[in-house]
């Protein structure tokens, strides 16, 4: 360590000399508007020498990683540690996340690095303090999971479990809930495997297997007590209602699914609904109830993909009414670019507008859609660059759009002879129209 700084030492002026008309001249000259980078290394007032070489290990560190020269920086991390024997205790918990943190990244892009390293270096920080403890735990139990040591996993977060280091505060509270899930979590994957091994060599009913149904019961604890915790908690949810399924318990999977979506207690979550509407799809619930989960879910996103569903259930109803949310419901959802192109949904909003020229006051009603839209849905939709490239891309799509043209943006003589720029204007429509 003592060599580092000598090592990385910025290089002396080797054309320092003391000639007084270069001086002179220097003097003469305009000063440089260009910003000057400064020095990697500054010497610090009031630093004694192991502040300053360990600062300037950790600089060296960082140019390694900036460089993805992993062996490198492994090589400078193997002495940065010794930043632990500071005796400041202002820093102490700031250097052991910094060690934490680099020593993993490292690891993570190292060709070389073996489960045993990483293993070395969470249990190495686990017991340097007990601060990062419960989420040190949590981590460990990722790469392990995600290394196929599902085992190992969870035997990390039974260890975490039963931790306990004075007053709980509100921040070891939660991350204790989190660990909690990720056991559960942990539970249903090695059901998964369970089930599938029982699936392919035993002839009998694998919900009659008793090590199935204690993996079940011990992941039950932990998943169903997360309703208990405001959040968004999608995979474990559905980690649970495919067990309860499993078991065929569809009146509790189906409560499960009706608290998360409609707990006002939880973030809105759009996921929460299309999981809810899945589920009664699959079960064959009326449609008047799937009209009521998509109608919640057209609160939250309007342009979600699902829309085309919940405009093919008003479009089908009989109600005067629902004919004209399912033109609310498709406007909104051409409200966005994404939309754009997509042929299923300029048809359907065909589709709305033909059931609605049944009645007669269907121009008013599309009058009113429109009328909010009147400025900005021609420079969306109806420019001469949509025409053109929906001929090239997508026929049908310009056929279907130069159908509703007129009807979405009506031209006026005013209109005509007002050329109101290039961007938007109806005569840009003109443009759109094959026969205008």
């Amino acid at each position: 360590m003592e060599d580092l700084e000598t090592e990385t030492r910025c290089p002396e002026d080797l054309e320092d000399d003391n000639d007084s008309s270069d001086d002179n001249s220097t003097k003469r000259r305009k000063k440089s508007n260009l910003l000057l980078v400064k020095p990697m290394f500054v010497e610090k007032p009031m630093e004694t020498g192991f502040q300053q070489t360990t600062r300037i290990c950790l600089e060296q560190i960082r140019e390694a990683l900036l460089h993805h020269r992993w062996q490198e920086a492994a090589e400078y991390m193997a002495y940065y540690p010794q930043i632990l024997e500071n005796t400041s205790h202002s820093k102490a918990q700031q250097n052991k996340e910094v060690i934490w943190r680099i020593s993993t990244e490292i690891l993570h892009h190292h060709p070389n690095s073996k489960i045993e390293d990483y293993n070395n270096i969470y249990e190495r920080m686990k017991h340097s303090g007990v601060k990062h403890y419960l989420m040190i735990c949590l981590e460990h139990s990722f790469h392990l999971m995600l290394s196929g040591h599902i085992e190992d996993a969870k035997r990390q977060l039974s260890l975490a479990e039963g931790w306990r280091h004075g007053k709980e505060s509100a921040a070891q509270y939660q991350r204790t809930k989190l660990i909690h899930a990720y056991r559960g979590l942990l539970d249903y994957i090695i059901w998964c495997d369970k089930k599938v091994t029982h699936c392919n060599t035993d002839l009998s009913d694998p919900r009659d297997s008793q090590e199935l149904q204690n993996y079940f019961r011990q992941a039950s604890v932990n998943l169903k007590e997360i309703l208990k915790s405001p959040g968004v908690w999608d995979s474990f949810i559905l980690s649970y209602v495919e067990m309860l399924e499993f078991y065929e318990d569809h009146e509790e999977a189906l409560q499960i699914l009706n608290d998360y979506a409609y707990d006002n207690t939880f973030p809105p979550n759009p996921n929460a609904h299309v999981f809810l509407y899945q589920y009664l799809k699959q079960h064959g619930t009326s449609d008047r109830k799937l009209m009521k989960v998509l109608k919640n879910l057209h609160v939250i996103v309007p342009s979600h993909e699902m829309m085309l569903d919940y405009s093919s259930f008003l479009l089908q109803s009989e109600k005067k009414s629902d004919l004209q949310k399912a033109l609310g419901v498709v406007l909104e959802m051409l409200d966005f670019a994404c939309w754009r192109s997509n042929l299923d949904a300029w048809k359907r909003l065909k589709a709305i507008i033909q059931k609605l020229q049944l009645q007669e006051d269907w121009k008013d009603v599309v009058s009113l859609k429109m009328a909010a839209r009147k400025d900005w849905w021609p420079a969306l939709h109806f420019t001469s660059f949509h025409a053109s490239k929906d001929s090239e891309e997508n026929p049908e799509l310009m056929e279907v759009k130069a159908s509703l043209t007129k009807i979405l943006c009506p031209v006026t003589k005013i209109d005509r002879r007002h050329n109101i720029g290039n961007t938007y204007c109806p005569t840009i429509i003109c443009t759109y129209l094959p026969n205008a």
